[in-house]
Order: C-alpha cells, then structure tokens, then sequence
C-alpha cells in the first residue's frame, strides 16, 4: 500500500512550480490531491494532467488572503474527497524593491499572500482535526524561504512575511504537539520556477545586465553553484508528511545547497 493511501492534501499555489510538484509527489504516494491556485486555467490544465497519469486530482479557485475566498475553497475540496490530512501551505507570490520605495500597497500585498494566507488557510485546515484516518497524525507543511532564516536586501517585505510564517510555524507546533498534528516548514533557496524566471527578467530590465549572467548569479548564492529544483523541495515535503516522521515537528528544513544551515 502506499504510505499516503486514502490521506485528502490540499496544496495551495498547486497550479505550477513548486506547488505542482508537490501534489504530483503526494498522489504518487497514494494521496487524493486538491490543487488550490488563482489561476483558473492553470488548474484545469494541472489537474488533468494528475488525472491523465492515474492519479486522483481536484481543483478549486482560492484567492488565499480572501477569508471567504478560502472557506468556500475548503468546502469544496472537502466535498470532493472528504476531511483534509495534509495541508501544503505553498502559495507565495515574491516582489522587490529598496525599502525605501516599497509602497504600502506592494507590502500588503506581499504580506497579506505569505503570511496571512498561511494563516487563513491552516485556520480552514483546523476544522479537520479530529478526523483522522487510521490514528495516523495530520500534517502542516508551509513553504517558506531562506528568506525566513535571513535576511536579503531589496525585499524587505517578502522577508518580513516569510519570517512571520517560521513563527507560526514554530508557535502552532507546540500548541498542537498533542493533538496529533505536526507542523514543519521547508525552506528553499532561489529554485527553477517561474518565480527566479521573473525575478530574472525584471534585474535584466532594471539594469540591462545579461540574462544567463544573473541567472548565474542567483545559482551561485548556492554553495552547490545550481538553482534547486522543484522535484527537490517536493522530495523534502514528501519526508514531512510520510509515516516515519511523525517526531519531526516545529522544524525549518533549509533545502538551498547549504547557503542557509
């Protein structure tokens, strides 16, 4: 039997990237998966590449800092496969800017996706606890960032947030050590994803720079000298939410290469 057989994951962000590669992970150990995205489209096309490879895939529309945008997206997922288990708070959207120049809006905006999405999210999540399947515990797995572990210039607020998310995760560990519940956040260095595609470009148009060149530079940050690729930090979530792990709990996992230990 497969270790996440009859286990219900939501995966927000679950459309592309990261996200995508962590539900394809988790269906693939046996898991019923609802990808959660804003991205409408997107989705469709994610889930029905799960399903065309056998796997069991839903999806629903969430707008993560909207409290009635993520109660209706719950509802649904739990419409299509029963309580929730496993919550991959995944969702993140990156902007930079000197400190100086980040308007209020940018912040917000930052801020009210990474971390109070996080927030609202395991919030929906919460109402499932006492469902279990099997007494096997449930889990909380947030994406972060080694921007949670340290500090980066230009992005302030991204940091801020990504900051904010270790705490809670750290402060919901313990409060739910007992109830069966471990909570754990992976942290990724600068990763092959639309997200360092964007980043990218907008350094080239900043400064005319070339675009191999920054990409290179951004590698480089690890010690590794490559980009962390999607199907790793996957890997790493995988671990989090698989039988055996069940004394992991209130941990940062950096997968970066080493630039963060």
């Amino acid at each position: 039997m497969k270790p996440l057989h009859d286990l219900h994951a939501v995966v927000t962000g679950g459309s592309r990237g990261i996200g995508l590669a962590i539900a394809t992970s988790l269906a693939q150990a046996g898991a019923r998966v609802s990808i959660m995205g804003r991205d409408e489209a997107r989705l469709n096309a994610a889930r029905e590449s799960l399903n065309s490879q056998g796997l069991e895939a839903a999806s629903t529309t969430v707008d993560v800092a909207s409290e009635t945008s993520v109660t209706r997206a719950f509802t649904t997922a739990r419409e299509s496969f029963g309580a929730i288990d496993i919550l991959i708070n995944n969702a993140g959207i990156a902007e930079s800017a000197p400190f100086a120049k980040t308007s209020y809006e940018q912040f917000e905006r930052v801020v009210n996706t990474n971390l109070k999405g996080v927030w609202l999210c395991t919030q929906a999540f919460a109402q499932d606890l006492q469902l279990r399947v099997d007494g096997r515990s449930k889990r909380v797995v947030n994406v972060a960032s080694t921007a949670a572990l340290t500090g980066y210039a230009y992005v302030t607020a991204y940091c801020a947030a990504k900051h904010g998310v270790l705490g809670l995760t750290r402060a919901l560990a313990l409060e739910w050590a007992k109830k069966g519940v471990t909570v754990n956040a992976v942290c990724p260095g600068y990763t092959d994803t639309d997200i360092v595609a964007d980043a990218v470009a907008n350094i080239v148009a900043k400064t005319g720079r070339d675009a191999v060149a920054v990409r290179a530079e951004l590698a480089a940050s690890n010690p590794q000298a490559k980009l962390v690729t999607p199907e790793q930090v996957a890997n790493t979530v995988l671990w989090l939410v698989s039988p055996g792990s069940e004394a992991i709990n209130g941990q940062a996992i950096s997968v970066s290469g080493g630039e963060v230990m």
